[in-house]
């Protein structure tokens, strides 16, 4: 079986990924062209790979408007549902 890698949301041509079979902490993947950032759900905070400045900008103000945080941590926990929360 193929693992699930949905795409949650697209700003522009910024993929918000949540995906299957992952790690804590709770995590998106925000993808632009051929770079890739990861982020934190709960402290928007970027621990791994880049975007340019203005699509960083753009994904996490997103990230953070109401509602949102909560809409990617129900996404990772349903894709993910062995990790405890």
């Amino acid at each position: 079986m193929d693992e699930v890698m949905p795409t949650i949301h697209k700003i522009n041509s910024i993929k918000v990924d949540v995906y299957a079979r992952e790690h804590k902490p709770p995590h998106f993947h925000a993808l632009y062209a051929e770079h890739e950032m990861l982020v934190e759900i709960v402290t928007l905070a970027i621990y791994s790979g880049w975007l340019p400045p203005k699509q960083q900008r753009l994904i996490i103000d997103w990230a953070g408007l109401p509602g949102n945080k909560e809409f990617l941590l129900d996404n990772f926990y349903r894709l993910n549902p062995n990790i405890r929360k």
